[in-house]
């Protein structure tokens, strides 16, 4: 599992979509297990890597159910089978939509809109999973579960997800590395661990900010931080001094 954050404009979102060959690279490859996503067969590529866009609009009126079954579409050629029922069913359960199957998409909150988006992707049942801001009108609760189920699928499934992600704190909780983009380029990477030596992501946000280490003591006093969730997303906790 891996975070890639940077400011605005850093070429976060291009390179998402560069992968899911929804844009054309101007030189050089996108390289896949070893081939170029963009010479390979759409066939090849659906089945290798399902990825989330950072906006989603659905232009008719499905059900959740509905939506999270176009993830199959690849494998059946429109037509659902046994084995599609049980990814869809999966994914609605992973995280937490089996309640809410039924209901269309445009009686649901934004947060569960964005639920049902990523799994239609997770149904998709591909080794590759890049997802362009996840947690987007997610709530704090949500927000959580959402990075717990994601590194669930990473750990227990076997996948290779990969999250762009705005909050530090959340992009340090639970990856295994972080990509740290800036101008277009890879500015930074390594182990969350590494990265949150607070003059890297000063440098790269250009913000200076401090790390706290959040919920534990220091120097034999008890931390003025608490963070209700922090043993789900990490313990430590990225400020600005601005």
């Amino acid at each position: 599992m891996t975070s890639l954050i940077g400011p605005d404009g850093a070429g976060k979102s291009i390179l998402l979509t560069l992968l899911g060959r929804l844009t054309d690279p101007t030189s050089g490859t996108v390289p896949l297990d070893g081939a170029d996503v963009h010479r390979a067969s759409s066939t090849e590529i659906v089945r290798k890597l399902a990825a989330l866009r950072q906006e989603n609009h659905s232009t008719v009126r499905v059900t959740v159910r509905d939506l999270v079954a176009l993830g199959r579409f690849p494998h059946g050629r429109g037509r659902l089978t046994p084995e599609g029922v049980v990814h869809i069913d999966r994914a609605l359960d992973f995280l937490d939509l089996a309640g809410l199957s039924g209901r269309h998409l445009d009686q649901l909150s934004g947060g569960r809109r964005q639920r049902a988006h990523v799994a239609m992707v997770l149904a998709q049942d591909t080794d590759y999973v890049p997802l362009d801001e996840p947690l987007n009108n997610l709530g704090i609760k949500h927000g959580v579960r959402m990075t717990e189920r994601l590194r669930a699928g990473a750990d227990d499934l076997g996948k290779t997800v990969v999250l762009v992600v705005h909050d530090i704190d959340i992009a340090a909780g639970h990856p295994d590395r972080i990509l740290a983009l800036r101008d277009g380029a890879l500015a930074a990477h390594g182990t969350p661990a590494e990265l949150m030596d607070p003059e890297i992501p000063s440098g790269i946000f250009d913000t200076p900010g401090r790390v706290h280490e959040v919920g534990r003591a220091a120097a034999g006093r008890p931390s003025p931080l608490r963070w209700p969730s922090a043993g789900h997303i990490g313990n430590t906790l990225y400020t600005s001094r601005r």
